[in-house]
């Protein structure tokens, strides 16, 4: 028997019928593509569950020894299409291919072959790629709708950066939360209409109700997390980190998706500068790049401006972080990027560090395990811990040895 799966193509006739079920990875992000994609004329929902089951369904339909994401995805996919609350010949799938050798680019494939083996085969798989990977008639990229992803990141980027300078500190448990939620269906509902681009008017109005939240004065420890992008952002993937460091009276900070959206196209021209291929993407690229540095600038001179909340580094700054650590040439998977990004943090006063990977991820042992020693010999105020993650880890060791490492950091604050 053939294990080759045909692929079913999302037609046009399938926007107006099907729903499409996105994997969720950061919430407010998504909730606003969610409803960029609703403003575009698609049904679609986004799959925010977070039960054991899903796991269980990765594990039965993704080899143990994949990448742990891919696992989650698809078994997030396949525990939604089980639940028995969509109508399986009017439902569809969503998924990104970065074209790269990593796993935004083969969990597609992975997906339908899980679809194959439980006899929904005929559910079609829509690839969101920049590189003609896979095209469908129904699911294409205009400007309006590229111009309006953009934005819609960049506002998820700058709501969940002021929130996490809020969260730790806030007076009234909750009161952060609550524009967090505000925020969100605000600008969710901006995208069905021109209003999304008055971006200077809004970004002021949610510095001042963020600014608003009654916060307590002190200096708590700060840990930036970085790592494999699914691993690093989803609380389904790091069991929700974000979380467990608030608990423990402790700062996240994540940088935007913004900077990897960014890094995607760096790469891109990359490709053509170092190996002389891909003209024609790296042309894209360039104007790409120009429009995204320009767009994340005027969100961080708002921040600036406003005055009350640390502003973020712009992409164009985080990319030479590494130059002296790691060659461009190493961009499979988060590459250099992650090594720029452990080093920005460290600059910015951010010397607590936790990097989460997938067990076994040979990228992240590459550009995260493997530059540590440097970095911890140029900067020896840093504190670094990789944490890895796969379905047969256990929460308590991870936990403790983050533990550690805030007792470490708690001690270096009084100092």
């Amino acid at each position: 028997m053939s294990n080759t799966v045909e692929r079913v193509e999302f037609t046009t006739e399938m926007k107006k019928t099907h729903t499409i079920l996105i994997p969720n990875m950061l919430n407010m992000h998504f909730e606003i593509l969610e409803q960029m994609l609703i403003s575009e004329g698609y049904k679609v929902e986004l799959l925010k569950t977070m039960h054991h089951n899903i796991v269980n369904e990765g594990v039965k339909n993704v080899h143990n020894d994949t990448c742990y994401p891919a696992l989650l995805v698809v078994g997030q996919m396949i525990d939604a299409l089980k639940s028995g609350k969509y109508d399986l010949d009017k439902v569809a799938l969503i998924i990104t291919q970065t074209g790269g050798g990593c796993r935004a680019s083969n969990y597609i494939h992975l997906l339908r072959k899980a679809l194959k083996n439980n006899g929904m085969a005929h559910v079609p798989v829509i690839s969101v790629n920049f590189y003609g990977l896979e095209k469908n008639s129904g699911f294409q990229f205009t400007y309006k709708f590229i111009i309006k992803a953009i934005y819609a990141i960049i506002y998820g980027d700058m709501l969940m950066w002021i929130s996490n300078q809020c969260k730790p500190y806030e007076i009234n448990p909750g009161d952060t939360e609550k524009v967090d939620h505000k925020w969100t269906k605000k600008i969710a509902d901006s995208l069905h209409s021109p209003s999304f681009l008055r971006v200077k008017k809004t970004y002021k109005a949610i510095l001042d109700d963020y600014a608003a939240i009654p916060r307590r004065k002190e200096e708590k420890v700060r840990v930036g997390i970085v790592g494999e992008i699914y691993m690093k952002y989803s609380p389904l993937g790091n069991n929700q980190l974000e979380e467990f460091l608030l608990k423990e009276g402790a700062e996240p900070v994540l940088s935007g998706l913004m900077d990897f959206i960014a890094y995607c196209c760096e790469n891109m021209i990359l490709d053509y500068d170092l190996y002389n291929i891909n003209k024609m993407n790296r042309n894209f690229a360039r104007v790409a790049m120009k429009y995204l540095v320009h767009s994340q600038n005027k969100m961080i001179k708002a921040i600036k401006k406003h005055g009350e909340f640390r502003a973020m580094a712009n992409f164009n700054k985080v990319k030479v972080m590494a130059n002296d650590y790691i060659s461009k040439g190493v961009k499979m998977g988060e590459g250099w990027l992650l090594t720029c990004e452990m080093i920005e943090l460290i600059h910015s006063g951010v010397n607590n560090v936790i990097c989460t990977q997938p067990f076994g991820c040979l990228p992240n042992h590459i550009v995260a395990k493997g530059m540590m020693r440097k970095i911890k010999d140029n900067y020896p105020q840093s504190n670094i811990v990789a944490i890895d993650y796969d379905p047969g880890a256990s929460t308590t060791n991870q936990e403790n040895r983050i533990k550690l490492m805030l007792s470490n950091a708690k001690m270096n604050l009084e100092k």
